[in-house]
């Protein structure tokens, strides 16, 4: 298996991980005096398990089964699905953090914050669609 697929894999697990622990301190909020600023976990939450964990798992199998590109790149172009890896990870760590501040502060820093994150996923999106593009030809 590919290191880039491992990576993707894998590092979609730890987002699984995380996500789930999430959701159950979302779930014990309503019965246990826990502080406040865990209210804006919950987009966190479910922005770690189709993003973090769904959407990278699919970039990891991708990058390992699609049909090959050609025989010299047989993955396509391994720099434009490292950005792909970067860019994604980069976009769901700074969600993780930008989420909760922008919920618990007033102010737009926060909100651009999370704005970037969206950015930084969306070129991560068009980073794999443009390998998997390629890879998706008619024989």
């Amino acid at each position: 298996m590919p290191i880039l697929t491992r990576l993707f894999i894998k590092t979609s697990f730890i987002y699984l991980i995380v996500a789930l622990l999430i959701g159950a301190a979302l779930v014990a909020r309503s019965v246990l005096p826990l502080p406040p600023w865990l209210a804006g976990l919950s987009p966190v939450y479910f922005h770690l398990l189709m993003v973090g964990w769904v959407t990278q798992l699919i970039f990891g199998v991708a990058y390992w089964m699609l049909p090959k590109y050609s025989q010299k790149q047989p993955h396509g172009f391994d720099g434009v699905w490292w950005a792909s890896f970067w860019l994604l990870n980069a976009g769901v760590l700074l969600r993780m953090f930008a989420e909760p501040m922008r919920a618990a502060h007033t102010g737009a820093l926060w909100g651009w914050a999370v704005a970037a994150s969206a950015v930084l996923q969306w070129l991560a999106g068009l980073a794999f669609v443009f390998n998997a593009w390629l890879r998706t030809k008619e024989r």
